[in-house]
């Protein structure tokens, strides 16, 4: 019993520190580039390197955490639907893998903005060919592939979610629904990096306030065993 209260209240707690990290490592990587060309980002860059070196290690951090919400996730389901939750963790396995590995872009752009400087800030040059593969090329698009296992996980976990019981279904419905929403903008985007999705991404309105809101709940309220009992009896004892 306190055990699955404990396990339940971490993941709550873990999900809290992957939506945490995942909002500031963004916004430092923002405050960090700027704005404007290539060429204004790298001295952007380049004027501050503590900003970006934060946002790297945050990102890197966030990945790691990661890894810990699936193998939470993975915990609490693998009992009963041990294939969704198989698969579902390894979606988010590859999420982390693939926004670590993204990073190598971002800190590449460290020594490259400081070379472009001392070069003068060359008006056409490779600096800004290398300048725009390693922001655009790695780093934008690793996280544009690592929102794709994101979303796919997300969907499985909240399906589990809303099959067990274990939290309120109406909790799990606005899971699905948000979380599917917030696909579309990333589906539009790994087909055309250069789709206008501001306007789409009001889709993903609906899925910020529940990551966080989910977080809280499961550090509050835990499983009873009262509830596991009463609501476990409800499901199918059927894999699915």
């Amino acid at each position: 019993m306190n055990t699955e209260k404990n396990t339940i209240r971490l993941l709550g707690a873990t999900q809290l520190i992957v939506f945490v990290f995942g909002v500031t490592g963004q916004r430092l990587l923002t405050l960090a580039v700027g704005s404007g060309s290539i060429s204004d980002k790298l001295v952007n860059i380049s004027n501050n390197l503590t900003l970006m070196r934060i946002s790297n290690l945050v990102a890197l951090i966030e990945s790691l955490e990661i890894v810990v919400l699936g193998v939470l996730y993975y915990i609490v389901f693998n009992t009963k639907y041990k294939i969704i939750a198989l698969v579902a963790l390894g979606l988010y396995l590859a999420e982390a893998i693939t926004k670590a590995v993204a990073k190598i872009g971002a800190y590449a752009l460290i020594p490259l903005s400081q070379e472009f400087v001392e070069a003068g800030a060359p008006a056409s040059s490779y600096f800004q060919t290398l300048g725009d593969f390693f922001l655009n090329g790695v780093d934008k698009q690793g996280y544009d592939i690592h929102m794709l296992f994101f979303s796919l996980g997300g969907i499985l976990w909240y399906y589990l979610f809303y099959k067990s019981r274990y939290i309120p279904r109406v909790l799990s419905v606005w899971g699905l629904a948000a979380i599917c929403l917030l696909s579309i903008p990333v589906l539009l985007v790994l087909y055309n990096p250069d789709f206008d999705f501001i306007p789409v991404m009001m889709l993903a309105l609906p899925y910020l306030p529940y990551e966080l809101f989910l977080g809280v709940w499961l550090i509050v309220k835990g499983f009873s065993s009262s509830a596991i009992v009463s609501e476990s009896a409800k499901t199918d004892t059927n894999e699915v």
